[in-house]
């Protein structure tokens, strides 16, 4: 499957623009994709605190973020900001060079 690729200036695709170009390029119905992603996306939460692998595309972890002393900048005064749980998705290496291409 080749899809066209997006130039910068392009809007992001809305969810029923995703949904009717995987329908094309599958040939599944609208209907099966939804259901595929909402799927996904269910299992993507569901399974996050051990971390989710999309194989290609990355992974979605937790991550614990320390306390920290923060500086506003306009009144320079130090607020400490408490520890907590962070998600954070982290891209594959395939994605970054397909996307930015490979590093020399």
């Amino acid at each position: 499957m080749a899809f066209k690729k997006a130039k910068k200036e392009d809007k992001p695709m809305t969810k029923a623009q995703i949904i009717s170009t995987l329908a094309e390029a599958t040939g599944l119905t609208k209907k099966n994709i939804n259901e595929v992603l909402q799927s996904l996306v269910e299992l993507a939460y569901a399974q996050a605190p051990a971390s989710f692998v999309i194989p290609g595309l990355g992974k979605l972890v937790v991550v614990d973020r320390k306390a920290r002393i923060q500086i506003n900048p306009q009144t320079k005064e130090k607020m400490k900001v408490p520890a907590k749980k962070v998600l954070k998705f982290r891209i594959a290496k395939a994605a970054k060079d397909a996307v930015l291409g490979a590093k020399k």
